[in-house]
């Protein structure tokens, strides 16, 4: 299906929302419960919250862990459940936009729109995909707060029939580089190579649990990059041998930790490194990313005077970021 509906209440676990947020190709929407009890009830019931918004719900359902298990099962089920890049990135970006949400309305309430398209804008199903697209442009190091009313005064919104998807389109083509040039160009925030990281004010438990996420993203890339290497894993073939200089080998490391990612966050098995060519645009993203650690790990890996290795007809190329 192309739009996913989901009601979300404290009842829920984090692997049911999981499930239900990755249903939909194009959207994937939440509802959550709030209600809280009326003047007809007695009072509350044990374990109501009567403080309750949406935010703190969804951070409880996002803690909240579907069983009880024993000792030995709860490790190992805690091991299986953090071994996959895949769903560490949903949960990370699922937090961040909850966690960034009242900065964004307020940046986009502030950039230049009237008070009718500001409504129509934050109410649109493309807000998602734009608030996305303002933390990769942030993670980019552009100042975010100064591009989006110039974004905004560039042109009317007139004849646009979604103001959001608008300012989506010009936001990405504006930021489709890191800020800066040359040398002077800053190295994007971005976890494992891939992930935007959220910055900007937020809750403390919204800073905890992405913090938590960025943290086992991080730990598990390393560790598929110390396994597939001891296993001497096909793929690895392809990044070369680091050099024994240890600014090099660790610059190295890193770029190559960003394809050991791609390939968890994406399932690939395949003997080459990336894997077949691929349709998804959030994917192409991130293969753009991958390709680009890629070839800098080959060039890292070379020594004085050996030519660039050239490429097998199996892997695909794209467009770097």
């Amino acid at each position: 299906m192309d739009t996913s509906h989901v009601l979300v209440d404290a009842s829920m676990t984090r692997e049911n929302l999981y499930v239900a947020l990755t249903r939909g190709r194009a959207t994937n929407l939440a509802y959550v419960v709030t209600d809280k009890p009326d003047g007809s009830h007695d009072g509350p019931h044990p374990g109501d919250n009567t403080d309750a918004t949406a935010r703190s719900v969804l951070f409880g359902v996002l803690q909240h862990v579907g069983a009880e298990l024993s000792a030995h099962e709860t490790i190992t089920a805690e091991q299986e459940t953090w071994a996959n890049i895949g769903q560490l990135a949903a949960e990370y970006e699922t937090i961040a936009a909850a966690a960034q949400r009242d900065r964004w309305v307020t940046l986009v309430s502030s950039s230049g729109l009237t008070d009718e398209e500001t409504e129509a804008a934050i109410h649109s199903p493309a807000f998602g995909a734009l608030t996305a697209e303002l933390r990769l442009a942030e993670a980019n190091h552009h100042d975010i707060e100064n591009l989006l009313p110039r974004l905004v005064r560039a042109r009317g919104f007139r004849d646009a029939d979604d103001i959001a998807a608008v300012l989506h389109y010009r936001l990405a083509r504006a930021t489709q580089r890191p800020a800066g040039s040359g040398r002077i160009r800053k190295t994007p925030r971005l976890l494992a190579g891939l992930i935007p990281e959220a910055t900007g004010t937020m809750g403390a438990e919204f800073r905890h649990a992405l913090t938590e996420r960025r943290d086992l993203i991080e730990a598990r890339a390393d560790a598929l990059l110390d396994t597939a290497l001891t296993e001497g894993e096909g793929w690895t073939k392809a990044l070369g041998t680091p050099r024994e200089d240890a600014k090099t080998a660790a610059t190295w490391r890193r770029l190559a930790r960003t394809v050991a990612a791609y390939r968890d966050r994406y399932g690939i098995a395949d003997v080459t490194p990336l894997g077949a060519a691929v349709e998804d645009d959030a994917q192409k993203v991130d293969a753009a990313r991958a390709r680009a650690a890629l070839d800098r790990a080959r060039d890292l890996a070379r020594g004085p005077g050996e030519e660039p290795q050239r490429r097998t007809g199996r892997e695909p190329v794209h467009r770097s970021l």
